[in-house]
């Protein structure tokens, strides 16, 4: 699994973070929010994000074992 992983720990727990925001967003700014709450705990819970596999982008470290 670790070969299609493009999201990072760091950048795992700020989309976790941004999730939280999004959501209290939701119940008070606009519902439309829940979805990018979704996107974000999608993203931070499989490591994996789109963009990120588009623009060739990758926050993900792995360890090779020699």
């Amino acid at each position: 699994m670790n070969g299609s992983q493009n999201v990072g720990k760091i950048d795992q727990y700020i989309r976790y973070f941004l999730a939280f925001v999004f959501l209290i967003l939701s119940f008070s700014v606009s519902y439309w929010f829940i979805i990018l709450t979704v996107i974000a705990l999608i993203t931070a819970s499989t490591k994996v994000c789109p963009l990120y596999l588009i623009f060739k982008i990758k926050s993900f470290k792995s360890i090779e074992k020699e």
